[in-house]
């Protein structure tokens, strides 16, 4: 989990829209029944920092303006993009060797070469390069480039899930390394292989983009998309009802609301995505392991999922969905409210004159941050902390801006998010390691297990699926015993689009979503209906 997923802001969408053209955004009624059947429609509800993949953009595949080598199709399986097939990889498994599609450009007509690639990969793991998910890439030793349509990737030791990391896009050199790789007006103003080009950034109101008419893919039949920046979801749905809005990724209470209209479909997407509370391991309360274990049993996660997400969603037990092949059977947690006291009884935590546990001294209270105007993270905390007053203790949730909980959060709590559905390793790895706690929005509780972390390793580090099966199962079952995170909900995410295209459908989705999911991941590939 990296400062772009835990976080669930700047770096990449949250929410969004199709957007129909620049105007779009303040002309009410334009992506009604009669606007352009070439233009499609966007709002969302952030805006990335960058729009450069050499600081993270596009990072997980699924970038408009970008190609990875590799891009996942909507099973989620990889699939050749700029390379003309998957990777060949050496027995050892320390070497990946990719193909090169021929005659590709970019969008100002400069062939794409394997120059490109090396030249991508090489100043993301530099360190004056300000990418906060360099980390992902951390078995990568070297890459050279053979001759114009061959890249060779050599690693440090065998890295399971290392082709997976190549869908993150590729910057072109001529352009990039000219410039500030940090504040060059590449960040803003991108040249990309991707199927659209972006013709605009208005921080705080909308980007927009054209079709790129020489994509190696074909030029996509929708010509014009505008993503709005439409950051509160009331808003967003009185715009998609007004026609201002061909579509809106929406809470479920408000998406019913367009149920019984005909004239749009709703799509469900399920998801990787969790909201969690970060337990420190430097708070005295939340790092006591009764503590964390009595949080763990008090919880309600079913009627959080009941009532805030509406049904749409499941309890999370970790940051692996119960649906999930590589989901530990027999870690679900039940609601038990006596069981939860008994622990703390056990363990010298003893109710006071006001029904708040107190031990050696010690209050049993401690802060829960939660992010500023995110409504759904705010129904979260105040569930926690109401499931655990019943259990005796004392959480006063507090909301802030990022700037205000970043410096708190080695000693408080944090309502977070994440979730990455790509391969077990990308989750759990950021969140757990102990040599991660403390780099920035990794490891945001410091969790620090041995077990852990020797589990981690060995899932990274091989092939065979049932040694990482039961590696992953020991990580999932060691949470269990000293939860360093009280999880709680895995979120669906739920659309509302205009039914004026075919080709439309959902991918199981990240905690990240906006800018490259929802039903629009593959908008280059629709077509308008007949």
């Amino acid at each position: 989990m990296t400062a772009r997923s835990i976080r669930g802001t700047a770096a990449a969408t949250l929410a969004t829209t199709v957007a129909i053209t620049a105007a779009a955004c303040s002309n009410p009624g334009s992506a009604g029944p009669g606007a352009a059947k070439d233009s499609a429609v966007v709002g969302i509800a952030y805006e990335p920092e960058s729009l450069s993949p050499l600081l993270g953009y596009g990072k997980d595949g699924n970038s408009k303006i970008f190609d990875g080598l590799l891009a996942f199709d909507g099973a989620m399986r990889l699939k050749p993009a700029l390379a003309v097939a998957l990777p060949e990889v050496a027995d050892d498994g320390l070497t990946y060797t990719y193909r090169l599609r021929k005659g590709v450009t970019f969008s100002d007509g400069k062939p794409f070469t394997a120059k490109d690639v090396v030249f991508t990969y090489r100043t993301i793991l530099d360190k004056k390069t300000n990418n906060p998910n360099k980390t992902e890439l951390d078995a990568l030793k070297d890459v050279r480039a053979v001759g114009d349509d061959t890249v060779v990737f050599t690693l440090k030791y065998p890295y399971a899930a290392f082709a997976e990391r190549t869908v993150l896009g590729i910057a072109p050199e001529h352009v990039a390394a000219k410039q500030d790789v940090n504040s060059g007006p590449f960040t803003t103003r991108p040249i990309g292989t991707g199927p659209y080009v972006l013709t605009g950034w208005s921080r705080g109101e909308k980007l927009s983009f054209k079709a790129n008419p020489g994509h190696w893919g074909g030029a996509p039949a929708v010509k014009r998309f505008t993503m709005a920046v439409i950051k509160d979801d009331d808003v967003r749905a009185t715009r998609l009802r007004a026609g201002d809005l061909d579509g809106a990724i929406l809470p479920p209470n408000l998406a019913k609301g367009f149920k019984a209209d005909g004239s749009r479909k709703t799509y469900e997407a399920t998801t990787y995505d969790y909201r969690t509370v970060t337990l420190p391991t430097h708070n005295e309360v939340a790092g006591d392991t009764a503590v964390r274990r009595a949080l763990d049993i008090a919880v309600d996660r079913r009627t959080m999922v009941d009532k805030i997400l509406e049904g749409a969603g499941e309890p999370a037990y970790g940051p692996v969905p119960t649906a999930s092949a590589w989901f530990a059977k027999g870690t679900e947690r039940r609601h038990d409210l006596a069981g939860a006291k008994k622990i703390l009884d056990e363990a010298g935590w003893k109710p006071g004159p006001d029904g708040i546990r107190v031990r050696n001294g010690v209050r049993a209270a401690f802060p829960l941050w939660y992010l500023s105007g995110d409504k759904l993270r705010q129904d979260h905390a105040l569930a926690y902390a109401s499931d655990a007053r019943k259990a005796g203790l004392d959480i006063r949730t507090q909301a802030g801006t990022w700037e205000v909980i970043e410096p708190r959060m080695k000693d408080d709590a944090v309502l977070a998010g994440g979730g990455s559905p790509g391969d077990p390793d990308f989750d759990q790895y950021l969140l757990l390691k102990s040599t991660l706690g403390g780099d920035g929005f990794n490891n945001m509780a410091r969790y620090d297990n041995p077990a852990v972390d020797r589990a981690l390793e060995a899932g990274r580090r091989t092939d065979d699926k049932a040694a990482r099966k039961a590696a992953y199962d020991t990580v999932q079952r060691e949470l269990a015993k000293n939860p360093g995170y009280t999880f709680l909900t895995h979120i669906d995410h739920v659309y509302v689009v205009a039914d004026r295209w075919d080709g439309l459908s959902t991918q199981v989705e990240p905690h990240d979503h906006g800018l490259a999911s929802g039903p629009w991941w593959n908008v280059e590939d629709w077509k308008p209906k007949k």
